[in-house]
């Protein structure tokens, strides 16, 4: 069967793939558990980073102290999920939000945000009932309703991605969404090809230095990954299938120069318990005995692929991956963040949603040598724990040291409280600390021509009610913010984003 035949089959069974039986749909409506009342009578400092925004918020200025350097003109998209309940009925799951996207506009001595509902199918439909109609990522209920696509349970809250004039909000589970990149008003699903619409998307494209995008998706019941590649307009240049026995849940991936590399945790998918009426989360099985396999497909010729093994462990996100001929072939490099397990996603992020927290293993930043030559896989793992990890995006692919992560978890309280950048060869490592009151969001890396570049980023100040987002000079972390712009309010803390400069702007 060739791999157009297989996107056949996945888009005619798209929707299939997230039914849940008729037994597991009985009608219970009127219903409700105690998660929004534990949520409101918790008494965690913490809990606005997982509050619910009742309404869009329109452009407002920031607060400034200090001066946004030249490179950094431009503006800051950022996504996460915001719409934590609907009707007084609370998601299970921190990642089962609505997204909200948001913009900061940057420009020398003045920062303005504005943030907006992503105006997705389910969104839209349950906000017009007043109460829960699609389940979620991690939230089941009896009496939910059937799906014609998996799109119908989209909520596009995880990343973003500028291309070909659009600002696409990324979920994982089907499309891309578009939204307009000056207003965030929402233009519709992305559609890259007729056969491959509702098709998942991930949430974590990754962009070549000559602009191409690669990405993934994965359809869990169809045991199949879909490969795709964008031209940097926009353009879809290829899209192709392939089974992948035991797929595990992959929520990101690296790229080389001639490779594209999935690191495959043992979370897999298992059809009986998700028939039996089980979240797409709680479907998947912990099975350790697989390892954590390490698939290298090359770019140009995919039928081209090696599978090497690593000790079993779980991960979000990857930084960077490259590769060297050596004399015993090609070894590729990656670095990514390893937890022991995927425990904390089974808990943290569900505790979050009754205001309380039970710490859970951290990841720590790990870095691989694969070895394509002698199909031999190891890695070293630095004692710094850390998430979201991201580099120079000028480096996508290619040989690097450094690597912005956010840092610092304090006990009794969820997340990180500092930003750190570590050079992955040595382990040497310098961070800010935004005091014990801030939960840290990603920071990412700014290019600024030669020099080192800036590191640019959110936080939640808890004991303030209020959202900062900080600029810090690349190569000088440990001495705090250059620049700061402080918002008059709180946001619900979100995921992922990218920066666009300004036309003319000076970076890069």
């Amino acid at each position: 069967m060739d791999r157009r035949e297989l996107l056949r089959r996945l888009a005619a069974a798209g929707s299939a793939s997230f039914l849940l039986p008729p037994a597991a749909r009985a009608d219970v409506s009127g219903t409700r558990d105690s998660w929004q009342a534990e949520f409101e009578a918790s008494t965690a400092p913490w809990k606005s980073g997982f509050a619910s925004l009742p309404a869009d918020l329109p452009l407002t200025p920031a607060t400034v102290r200090g001066r946004f350097p030249d490179a950094v003109t431009g503006t800051l998209y950022r996504v996460g999920p915001a719409g934590h309940e609907v009707g007084g009925e609370r998601y299970h799951h921190w990642f089962d939000g609505d997204g909200m996207a948001h913009r900061f506009v940057i420009e020398g001595g003045e920062v303005h945000h504005q943030g907006r509902y992503v105006a997705t199918t389910k969104r839209t439909r349950e906000a017009r009932a007043g109460h829960r109609l699609i389940e979620g990522f991690g939230t089941a209920f009896a009496g939910s309703e059937p799906l014609s696509s998996p799109d119908d349970m989209n909520v596009a809250n995880i990343s973003m991605l500028p291309i070909g004039g659009d600002l696409l909000a990324l979920w994982e589970g089907g499309s891309a969404t578009r939204l307009d990149p000056r207003t965030l008003a929402t233009r519709g699903l992305k559609t890259w090809r007729a056969d491959l619409a509702g098709v998942p998307f991930s949430a974590h494209p990754k962009v070549d230095p000559d602009g191409t995008v690669w990405n993934f998706g994965v359809s869990s019941r169809n045991g199949l990954l879909v490969l795709y590649e964008i031209a940097p307009d926009g353009a879809l240049r290829r899209a192709d299938a392939q089974p992948v026995s035991n797929l595990p849940m992959i929520h990101d991936f690296a790229v080389t120069d001639s490779h594209l590399v999935f690191l495959m945790p043992p979370l897999v998918f298992d059809v009986a318990r998700k028939d039996a009426g089980a979240s797409f989360l709680d479907a998947h099985v912990w099975r350790p005995e697989l390892g954590m396999r390490v698939l290298v497909i090359d770019k140009k010729d995919r039928k081209r692929q090696q599978m090497l093994a690593l000790p079993a462990g779980f991960l979000f996100h990857l930084g960077n991956a490259w590769e060297e001929q050596t004399a015993s072939g090609m070894v590729i490099h990656v670095d990514y963040v390893r937890a022991p397990d995927a425990s904390s996603l089974f808990t943290s992020t569900r505790d979050f949603m009754r205001g309380r927290y039970v710490r859970g293993p951290h990841a720590r930043l790990t870095v691989a040598r694969l070895d394509l030559g002698t199909g031999r896989a190891t890695q070293v793992e630095w004692p710094l724990e850390a998430e979201f990890p991201r580099i120079d995006p000028r480096r996508v692919g290619l040989r690097h040291r450094q690597v912005v992560h956010a840092a610092g978890p304090i006990d009794g309280r969820p997340l990180w409280s500092a930003v750190a950048r570590t050079d992955v060869e040595s382990g040497a490592s310098q961070r800010f600390s935004y005091g014990a009151q801030a939960l840290v969001e990603e920071h990412m890396v700014v290019p600024d021509g030669e020099r080192p570049g800036w590191v640019l980023g959110t936080a939640l100040d808890y004991a303030q009610g209020k959202t900062v987002l900080s600029c810090f000079a690349a190569d000088a972390l440990a001495d705090g913010p250059v620049a700061q712009a402080t918002l008059p309010y709180a946001l619900p803390l979100g995921l992922h984003g990218a920066f666009v400069a300004a036309p003319g702007g000076l970076s890069g």
